[in-house]
């Protein structure tokens, strides 16, 4: 039986607890890549993403105002939404650890104003930035769409710490 409590306010929650809550939300996986002041590759894996709005055409994403990539990120004016397959494991691992040079051995081909496309994704949504706003810990990054690609691969997910695979249920 699940027991849910009502008597907890926010400020009374264990941000353990909530961390453990928020992991049973299955997510795709994308490297935000972006290029830095010198024009060099930069990317990070993040599942913070999500459409906004079609009309006009905006994505949203975050970052945690600690993390060291943060900078680089404020300071771009676009990036890329690069949304990975399910064989791409490698790629999410590689990004989501801290290294000098994630880019080492990727292969990617560039996009708009030279933003990284990271080969074999199933989607990219090349953005300029709109804005940012504060939120709690984090920074919300909101882009504006500009060019699309998608293939009919399937995505990778993340759900309770672990890698899924996506299946359809419906035809």
């Amino acid at each position: 039986m699940t027991v849910f409590s009502t008597q907890a306010s926010l400020t009374e929650l264990d941000p353990t607890a909530l961390r453990r809550c928020m992991a049973s939300f299955v997510t795709g996986v994308t490297v935000m890549t972006v290029l830095d002041a010198d024009g060099k590759p930069v990317g990070l894996t993040a599942n913070s993403f999500s459409s906004l709005s079609l009309d006009p055409p905006l994505i949203v994403w975050s970052l945690r105002l600690n993390s060291s990539s943060m900078p680089i990120y404020q300071q771009a004016q676009r990036f890329v939404v690069n949304i990975l397959a399910d064989d791409q494991i490698d790629i999410s691992n590689r990004f989501a650890k801290s290294a000098p040079d994630r880019f080492n051995g990727v292969s990617y081909q560039p996009g708009m104003a030279g933003v990284p496309l990271i080969d074999g994704c199933i989607a990219y949504l090349e953005c300029k930035l709109e804005a940012t706003y504060p939120g709690g810990d984090h920074l919300l990054f909101v882009g504006r769409v500009e060019r699309i690609q998608q293939t009919e691969r399937p995505p990778l997910a993340f759900v309770g710490g672990n890698y899924v695979a996506v299946k359809a249920l419906t035809p």
